[in-house]
């Protein structure tokens, strides 16, 4: 899992990983390598066992990163909560992540306001001010323009509620964007996923543009079929022999 948070006095962001422990095991070396720190294991961001699993933390600016976790220096992997995957050019993907260039706001200065020249006296110390003599013209009075009755606010349109489904990325190979666009397909539940067709799969990845194409659906129904029928040990088992959701 990756969370980040923008840092505004260091213009940076500070990102966190977490490996949860139940993946890899106790007592390992797990380290998060990735285009960050040039994919060396001497300078990877080396992450802590804990209550939830492995955490670690590095400070980032704004781009686009890939990565990957390496447990002991020979166990690659994935992050199953990941913005998205790409292929590494080496038969398994990355996960990738992006950080937005935060602007920061433009500094104004108010001015302070003109102060008001006080009224010049005459010799005798009597304000110059003009009053208006009894018998000169009434001043014309203001008119009035009455105001519009302001139109009735529309009423919001109700939202339709729609009943929620499954937590499609707790499929291997399944990232947050990906899950999103499988439900735009009205894939919902581990059942439709299970049921769905491999031209289906691909069109929705096709549609979805270049950097979805590079996607593997190999393996989303066989685990979609073991998470419906609640055989999570049998899934556990099966993730921990796949790399981005491949076998």
């Amino acid at each position: 899992m990756i969370k980040s948070t923008y840092v505004k006095s260091k213009q940076q962001y500070k990102v966190a990983f977490e490996l949860p422990e139940d993946r890899v095991g106790k007592d390992r070396d797990v380290r998060v390598l990735g285009n960050f720190n040039d994919w060396n294991w001497d300078n990877g961001l080396k992450l802590s066992p804990g209550k939830n699993g492995y955490t670690g933390t590095t400070s980032l600016p704004a781009g686009h990163y890939e990565f990957r976790y390496l447990v002991d220096g020979n166990h690659w992997h994935n992050d199953d909560h990941a913005e998205d995957y790409a292929d590494s050019g080496h038969g398994t993907q990355n996960c990738c992540f992006s950080l937005e260039q935060v602007e920061e706001p433009k500094k104004t200065t108010k001015k302070a306001p003109a102060k008001k020249a006080a009224p010049k006296a005459k010799a005798d110390g009597k304000s110059t001010t003009k009053i208006q003599a009894a018998d000169s013209a009434p001043a014309s009075k203001p008119v009035v323009t009455p105001k519009k009755k302001a139109a009735p606010a529309k009423k919001a349109a109700s939202k339709s509620t729609t009943a929620k489904g499954d937590d499609l990325k707790k499929i291997e190979g399944i990232g947050p964007k990906i899950a999103g666009l499988l439900n735009e397909a009205g894939i919902n539940t581990y059942s439709d996923l299970a049921k769905a067709s491999e031209k289906q799969l691909a069109d929705v990845l096709q549609k979805a543009g270049a950097r979805f194409r590079l996607a593997k659906h190999d393996t989303w129904q066989e685990q979609a079929r073991l998470a419906a029928a609640g055989k999570t040990d049998e899934l556990k088992k099966m993730q921990d022999q796949l790399k981005g959701g491949r076998k």
